[in-house]
């Protein structure tokens, strides 16, 4: 055998690896804007979803065998389309669609720049107020962000046959009540974007509950859902809460680098901040900012501006904790929820104390009492006011209900210790 034989399967071998990293890269940044621009052509999301799928394996063989096309987002929607238009001839359905997409003009996926993103029509769908709030996350894993099941399951800590099943109905019931693929207008749209938001939200923190796991975030569903929040603050620059929501994330996702350290969880006030992202949080500033000038406060943006807090200060010390108190009390004007007051009380206990703290950590017992980190907060404002022993039983409610290892890492140190 030559030296040229022997290098013939490594040079195949990196050709594959080099076309399938692109594929995977046209994908992320193009399938969504695939599916949506299909989904209103055929008026099926289902259809349109078998029909890219079937195109990305089509791609998968074609690209490796002779290299990735000049054009690959247009290459994938012309084999998508092509699929749609078999499995229609097949099916013998929606003969009315057939001219609209036998029309030999190429169509790339990407809007022009006076038009809106096809994507954002999809998202909004996904996220009608119709389906439940775990359907409308899971199909927008599903729809925008190309997720498997199997990686729906794993990111939301749920059986794959339920994530099947959400998103089989969620499906049909678009189908069945005629859910409109729009963005919505007016009163309805800022309904219906704090929903599309907090769906992202959701899924951003989906990537750091993995059962079972380190304190090392799920980069890609974490990635998917910064790259889901610039979407949709491009696609609607007047909208200052899809602003404040980019922001929000970019700092969360600036101190990954310092809250991560060798798999184990590092606390805010412990963290090395010199570990942080500046530049990302320059970005997340000026997103703020931004959303600033429009004028149109709200809780994503008080979010955001506590985040911003944090990133200010040069350590856990230097906090600036009756700001960090204030930004909380405006944002009660918005947001309610017991996780917002259980952060809140955290702040509480820095200006007022741990003894004003505890009161409003215990009003929220009904709430959370099966959320581990209510329980942590508890032993936290205990072990302040020297109640050595009741911190010791909270912090072992904590570690009982937590299922990541880092997080029952840093539990056990402070048990033990």
């Amino acid at each position: 055998m030559s030296e040229t034989d022997a290098a013939a399967p490594d040079s195949g071998e990196h050709r594959a690896a080099a076309s399938d990293r692109e594929l995977a890269r046209v994908l992320r940044e193009e399938s969504a804007r695939i599916v949506a621009a299909l989904t209103g052509w055929l008026g099926s999301l289902d259809l349109a979803e078998e029909s890219v799928a079937e195109a990305i394996e089509e791609a998968v063989r074609e690209w490796r065998a002779r290299g990735v096309p000049p054009n690959p987002g247009g290459w994938l929607t012309q084999a998508a389309r092509h699929n749609a238009l078999d499995r229609m001839r097949r099916e013998k359905r929606f003969r009315e669609k057939l001219a609209l997409l036998a029309d030999p003009e190429e169509r790339t996926p990407g809007p022009a720049d006076d038009e809106p993103d096809e994507r954002l029509p999809l998202l909004f769908g996904c996220c009608h107020p119709a389906l439940s709030p775990d359907a409308q996350l899971a199909l927008t894993l599903r729809a925008i962000c190309g997720l498997t099941t199997t990686q729906i399951s794993r990111a939301t800590l749920t059986p794959s046959a339920t994530v099947a099943q959400r998103i089989v109905r969620a499906k049909r019931k678009i189908g069945a009540t005629g859910i409109p693929l729009r963005i919505p207008e007016g009163a309805e749209r800022a309904e219906r974007l704090d929903i599309v938001l907090t769906v992202i939200s959701v899924m951003y923190s989906e990537a750091h509950l993995v059962a079972g796991g380190d304190a090392s975030a799920d980069r890609d569903l974490a990635d998917d859902a910064v790259w889901l929040a610039r979407v949709v603050a491009h696609a609607l620059p007047r909208e200052a809460e899809a602003q404040g929501l980019l922001a929000l994330l970019l700092f969360h996702r600036a101190r990954e680098g310092a809250r991560s350290v060798d798999g184990e969880l590092v606390l805010l006030a412990d963290q090395d901040r010199s570990r942080w992202d500046r530049g990302l949080i320059a970005e997340a500033q000026t997103v703020l900012e931004r959303a600033a000038l429009l004028r149109r406060p709200g809780r994503w943006q008080l979010h955001a501006a506590i985040a911003a807090c944090h990133a200010d200060a040069g350590s856990g010390d230097a906090t600036d904790w009756l700001q960090v108190l204030t930004l909380y009390n405006m944002l009660l004007a918005y947001d309610r929820s017991p996780i917002v007051l259980l952060n809140r009380a955290v702040a509480v206990a820095e200006i007022d104390g741990p003894r004003v703290a505890l009161d409003e950590v215990d009003a929220l017992r009904d709430s959370l009492t099966g959320y581990h980190l209510w329980h942590a907060v508890r032993a936290r404002m205990l072990r302040g006011l020297g109640r050595d022993e009741e911190a010791l039983a909270e912090d072992l409610c904590a570690l009982e209900l937590t299922a990541n290892e880092a997080e029952r890492r840093l539990l056990e140190g402070r048990i033990g210790g």
